[in-house]
């Protein structure tokens, strides 16, 4: 089979997925209408309509029912979500005037929920922007492919091999389209119940709606150039940081609220870890702000608590200058932001589940290294016993995420340095670069509107690796050297991309 076929195998699903996203794309001309500017009209259509436009062509090509296989839909998914960032900028670029490279940046990290802007001047931006930018951290928080398969009329195996291909695990969403429904009337009801709630402090409604948007998708977008600063607001602080933990929470957790199983939820492992990590980061970063950086006691905690949780769950709210910090606070917070939310959750990083799998296969192997071979040590994981060959396969795979995550900030920090000659430390370029990756937005001001270029893209490609964390695209590359290796002997063997 030609890669073409592969390709229009998978094309149905991908063209309704835009379509989606298409329709998805118009709510931004309800703010254009409410604040009359309409000089934003043409600009804002261009996104809409090329999402349209190319979902329809591409679910429209001749396609052969058979499922492809897995390499074939991560490598989809992943050119995807490049179409996606690309088609995202297109209004940023006619209707604010940025650059090519500014626009696809700012688009990507809207919809990686990262955070990170080349906006010069947010308190001028026209507001339907503003809205543009919110609304692809919400719509991107679940997940592209999720938000497809909950519109789609019935879930096939194919948009489930997508919707893993997206770094995404099954425990999302179930096997019926209205659990999909389900996830996203939950989400919509959280989004509005936490927008109410910030308004009864006197927050306006505008800003509590984006903020909201923001922190519930784990993105760090903001409306002002102060950022969350711009309010200095403790109150508003103390209620953000339960809109983040609920988007970095396995999202089955509101299932059993949904059903009222409140207790299932306290006995969720994951929720729990998730909930200590945050706890003790929090404290630990408090205590150094208080010792390293010479912080009075409540502002040090005040700190400390918001960007330790900002962290963990790879929100980028951000109420202090991390550039200011002592290294062992940034440190600290690095770690949160490299270890990020759950599974299933709108959070970025290698994942809770991960860091637990190798935690519980570490024991796991060193038990079996005092007890005879051919005494059976089980693993026990997520409630369940696995088997020997189970383990090993699953504490390997975890354990590659890991290191291919660790070997990524490595090459890309001896990158960065030699791109581009900087005043900030080691540790901070490193703290921007895990950031990146771990699709946060927490930044000490590393990368500016006025970075250069090749530093831009540079930080385009790791949220884009962590988005799909990184296998996807290395699929691509693998299949790319393998087609040349192969264009060049003159073969083309059956089934190969």
């Amino acid at each position: 089979m030609t890669r073409i076929e592969h390709i229009a195998m998978i094309a149905h699903d991908m063209g309704l997925i835009f379509e989606f996203l298409g329709i998805a794309s118009l709510l931004p001309f309800l703010v254009l209408f409410v604040f009359w500017e309409w000089d934003l009209l043409l600009p804002m259509a261009t996104a809409p309509l090329t999402f349209l436009l190319l979902g329809f062509f591409i679910s429209h090509l001749p396609h052969r029912d058979v499922e492809p296989s897995f390499s074939i839909t991560m490598s989809a998914v992943a050119l995807a979500w490049l179409a996606i960032a690309f088609i995202g900028a297109l209004p940023f670029v006619y209707g604010h005037g940025m650059s090519f490279s500014d626009a696809v940046f700012e688009a990507m990290s809207g919809w990686t929920g990262t955070g990170f802007s080349m906006i010069t001047s947010l308190d001028t931006t026209p507001k339907t922007l503003l809205f543009w930018r919110s609304l692809m951290h919400w719509v991107g928080g679940i997940g592209i492919i999720a938000f497809g398969m909950s519109l789609h009329r019935k879930t096939r195996l194919s948009l489930f091999r997508l919707y893993r291909a997206e770094g995404r695990e099954e425990e999302l969403v179930s096997a019926t389209t209205s659990s999909g429904r389900r996830m996203w009337m939950i989400y919509t009801v959280l989004t509005l119940a936490f927008t109410g709630l910030i308004m009864l402090i006197g927050i306006p409604l505008w800003d509590s709606i984006n903020l909201v948007m923001t922190a519930i998708a784990t993105g760090g977008f903001t409306l002002h150039a102060g950022g969350l600063q711009y309010y200095n607001n403790p109150m508003l602080e103390l209620l953000l940081i339960p809109v983040m933990l609920a988007g970095a929470v396995p999202f089955k957790i509101f299932f059993f609220l949904y059903h009222g199983r409140v207790g299932q939820m306290f006995r969720d492992r994951i929720f729990r870890v998730l909930l200590f990590i945050a706890v003790i980061g929090s404290l630990i970063t408090s205590l150094d702000l208080y010792i390293f950086s010479n912080i009075a006691p409540a502002e040090a905690f005040r700190q400390g608590t918001f960007t330790a949780v900002s962290g963990l769950c790879t929100c980028g709210l951000q109420n202090s200058s991390p550039h200011t910090w002592a290294i062992i606070p940034l440190a600290i917070v690095s770690m949160m932001m490299f270890i990020g939310g759950s599974m299933g959750s709108a959070a970025g990083g290698v994942k809770v589940n991960r860091i637990l799998m190798a935690y519980e296969g570490g024991k796991w192997w060193f038990r079996r290294f005092f007890v005879s071979s051919r005494v059976n040590v089980p693993l026990r994981f997520g409630g369940r016993t696995v088997s020997k060959e189970m383990s090993e396969l699953a504490i390997s795979k975890n354990l590659l995420v890991i290191v291919v995550y660790v070997m990524t900030i490595f090459l890309a920090t001896i990158v960065t340095l030699h791109l581009y000659i900087t005043a900030f430390r080691l540790e901070e370029v490193m703290f921007e670069l895990i950031s990146a990756l771990s699709n946060v937005g927490l930044s000490v001001g590393f990368i500016t509107p006025a970075s250069p270029v090749t530093i831009k893209w540079l930080f385009t490609l790791l949220m884009w690796l962590g988005r799909l964390e990184i296998v996807p695209v290395v699929i691509i590359a693998m299949g790319m050297v393998k087609g040349i290796q192969e264009d060049l002997a003159g073969t083309s063997p059956p089934g190969h991309l």
